[in-house]
């Protein structure tokens, strides 16, 4: 009892007040406008007169897509934050050419770049020159989230394209190897904050990830040839046999991994944990009381808390119409300018 007293307050403490958006109709009439954050000159109506069916061809061509293939819902979100973790949310994963973020060996599991290209093309029949690939990948993203059962969350818009993409820069981007202060100073330096980095490690909940990450805490942990103890032994167990060639792939979430719910957290508590940084979230006693809260509570709280999270994410490192350096590219994965 005192616990789930605990995780309560720890709740009330860190949540940030946000409307009950989750699970409902995206196009249910709110008053968002009065109170969103709005920054670096985007707009939530930023399309309504220019291109008012913009989030409805995005939704349209999402649904489309994720129906033929499910698993294309994840990987819209992990594309969404590799975009964001890099140089800012620009559109420069998407990039095309040699040496560019998309090229980089970390980038060779990235998924769901045909989707944007299908939207874009769709897009530019309806509004040519008038949207950017960070807004597409922004909108279809957030729609991806909503059909799993994810929360619903408006959007601000009027992002421009990068010009540039380095496959050096790729590094940047959190991996499943570093540990809780590597990962809290790269969400610092984005604006974000202890709460935003354990809430955006629940996307976990849905998706999966490579063998090849994690055999090396299954078969060989700390050079000892063994398994990492911290793993519960049953699920250990299921990995190993399941992750004996490295392009395997297993669900980072055993029990519902199609749902989006807060069963990654309880999971961590089960030490049913697959990437190292799930289980330095437990360790680490910055983010353990977090982890421990989020898997008390009702499921609705983590996907409200998820949404406010997701919001300040897509504003990092925008540029707008004031920036000279941005563009809107004709096609996502080329520049408009340099041939390649």
């Amino acid at each position: 009892m005192k616990a789930a007293v605990v995780s309560v307050l720890i709740l009330l403490v860190i949540f940030v007040v946000w409307p009950d958006t989750y699970g409902g109709d995206e196009d249910d009439d709110n008053d968002t406008k009065s109170w969103f954050p709005l920054d670096n000159q985007l707009s939530l109506s930023y399309y309504d007169r220019i291109c008012p069916d913009f989030e409805k061809i995005v939704a349209t061509k999402v649904r489309e897509w994720t129906k033929k293939d499910s698993s294309l819902g994840p990987a819209l979100l992990r594309l969404l934050f590799h975009d964001c973790g890099v140089t800012g949310c620009d559109a420069s994963v998407l990039l095309d050419h040699e040496g560019s973020e998309r090229r980089s060996p970390a980038s060779k599991t990235l998924r769901g770049f045909e989707l944007i290209d299908d939207i874009k093309s769709e897009i530019e029949k309806a509004c040519p020159g008038l949207v950017s690939c960070a807004d597409i990948l922004t909108a279809a993203s957030r729609d991806a989230t909503f059909q799993l059962g994810g929360p619903y969350w408006p959007n601000a818009y009027g992002r421009r394209d990068s010009t540039d993409s380095y496959a050096r820069d790729v590094e940047k981007v959190p991996s499943g190897r570093r540990d809780i202060t590597a990962l809290l100073e790269t969400f610092q330096s984005y604006g974000l904050n202890v709460l935003d980095l354990v809430v955006l490690s629940g996307a976990h909940t849905i998706g999966k990830a490579y063998c090849g990450t994690i055999q090396s805490r299954l078969y060989n942990f700390n050079a000892t040839y063994g398994t990492d103890p911290s793993i519960d032994s049953k699920y250990a167990d299921f990995l190993r046999r399941k992750c004996r060639v490295a392009s395997e792939t297993v669900y980072l979430d055993a029990a519902t991994p199609v749902k989006f719910d807060n069963q990654y957290y309880i999971n961590l508590q089960k030490n049913m944990r697959v990437l190292t940084t799930d289980q330095e979230l437990v360790k680490d006693p910055r983010t353990a009381p977090l982890v421990k809260a989020f898997a008390e509570q009702p499921p609705h709280m983590f996907r409200q808390q998820f949404a406010v999270s997701m919001t300040k994410l897509v504003n990092v490192g925008v540029i707008t119409g004031e920036d000279r350096v941005g563009v809107i590219r004709k096609v996502c994965s080329k520049s408009n300018s340099r041939p390649y």
